[in-house]
């Protein structure tokens, strides 16, 4: 993993105005963001940077997440990167909430998180995800 002071996080979904909003949020709470508009952008940017985390949107023209993940876990430079889902998909009810999380992990992701108005929620759920003792320098915002 290359030397950063702050966690870097990989943002690929379609929506440019919610990666603009996510990143904003996430920078504010002491990330590094960069954005990709497309899955095969996204594996690009992930060989070159090298992201501690990957937020990936199932749904994307061309190539979506899905195949986006198979193609990360098949090169030896990605396949070992930390990968959660961004889906419009999942329920706030136990069981469908479960049957997401398992599709996300059978695929290869390490969780999936529900895109949502309540960004705070979103950046505690990158922040779970992220192993932030690693950069001293990380200070997120109450």
């Amino acid at each position: 993993m290359p030397h950063r002071e702050k966690p870097l996080v990989l943002l690929v979904d379609d929506d440019k105005d919610l990666r603009d909003v996510l990143s904003t949020k996430l920078i504010a709470n002491g990330f590094q963001v960069i954005e990709a508009a497309k899955g095969i952008e996204g594996i690009e940017k992930a060989k070159q940077f090298q992201p501690d985390l990957i937020l990936l949107d199932l749904e994307m023209p061309e190539v979506d997440g899905v195949e986006t993940l198979n193609k990360l876990l098949s090169e030896p430079e990605t396949k070992q990167m930390r990968v959660v889902f961004l889906t419009n998909y999942g329920e706030p009810r136990n069981v469908s909430a479960w049957t997401d999380e398992k599709f996300a992990r059978e695929l290869g992701a390490i969780d999936y998180i529900k895109k949502t108005d309540d960004l705070d929620k979103i950046v505690g759920e990158v922040k779970m995800h992220v192993d932030t003792s690693a950069f001293p320098a990380f200070n997120p915002s109450p």
